[in-house]
């Protein structure tokens, strides 16, 4: 087995965005959970500020942007069908990965995260800037989602039990077994039911990110899904509560590792917690 990750054109490096500051070919994009907090309070200098729950979620449909709203926010943000995107975020990267899979499931051709997210950025003492770009409109057209990326309640419920079919469940060991229906210190209302999803094996998401925010080398990412149960002919179903700490998982399996059948569940815990009539398992896994 190679040491390398099997699509290392997803990753670039602080230095690399540094170096291509004037690059009219690349956009730089923060994306924050807070965006009027830590955007606003210094980013890479001409970076996009987008909001995780404003610009990458409609909260009315609790789903992912539609065609329109994807192509309005890429037209004004100033990204054109090819441009080079790179993301990055707070949080290990878990916003950026989640736009990252956005982009990809509307099939942008060029879509990169920035190793090491925001964090590495200001450990390294690169400069920071409040000054927020204003970038000229582009004219940028989606083409229809490559729906293959992502997985719906139905198409996890009737393949339960399936052979080689692995639903992951990437949230805390406390929400994996039932304890609590959001990870600790956060909000645990808005879900009914405790539990995971019958047969979900077990790997929290932020097992893959090292202490400086980048990804863990490649052997130990691969042992990490290893010991969780998981091979790279699986077809793999990450979730967690709202499909954004599952979106890093995503990633890393099917960028970073090369599995080849991997589906992000976004509609998550949320959806199938509070769903009538589908199955939940409790306690210790497989």
């Amino acid at each position: 087995m190679t040491d390398a990750y099997s699509h290392p054109e997803a990753l670039v490096s602080t230095e690399w965005v540094a170096e291509h500051a004037d690059d009219p070919s690349v956009s730089v994009v923060e994306i924050n959970t807070d965006p009027e907090f830590d955007y606003k309070i210094g980013h890479v200098p001409g970076a996009i500020g987008w909001g995780l729950h404003t610009d990458l979620e409609d909260s009315v449909r609790r789903d992912i942007p539609g065609v329109t709203a994807i192509e309005a926010l890429l037209t004004r943000s100033g990204i054109g069908n090819d441009t080079t995107v790179v993301l990055y975020g707070d949080g290990n990267n878990r916003s950026a990965t989640w736009a990252f899979w956005v982009l990809k499931y509307y099939r942008h051709a060029d879509v990169r995260i920035m190793n090491g997210g925001r964090q590495r950025w200001l450990d390294e003492g690169r400069p920071i800037t409040t000054e927020a770009p204003e970038p000229e409109p582009s004219v940028y057209r989606a083409v229809a989602p490559d729906k293959s990326l992502r997985a719906h309640r139905d198409y996890v419920l009737s393949n339960l039990g399936c052979d080689s079919f692995k639903p992951l469940d990437t949230r805390t060991v406390e929400e994996y077994r039932g304890e609590l229906v959001s990870s600790p210190g956060s909000d645990q209302s808005g879900i009914y039911r405790k539990g995971r999803i019958p047969g979900a094996v077990h790997a929290p998401w932020d097992d893959g990110a090292a202490e400086d925010g980048r990804f863990l080398p490649v052997e130990e990412l691969r042992r990490i899904y290893d010991v969780a149960g998981l091979n790279p002919s699986d077809e793999v179903v990450p979730y967690c509560r709202l499909g954004v700490r599952a979106s890093y998982s995503w990633f890393v399996l099917k960028y970073l590792l090369g599995y080849d059948r991997v589906r992000n569940y976004d509609g998550s815990w949320t959806e199938w917690g509070n769903s009538t009539g589908v199955p939940i398992e409790t306690g210790e896994g497989p």
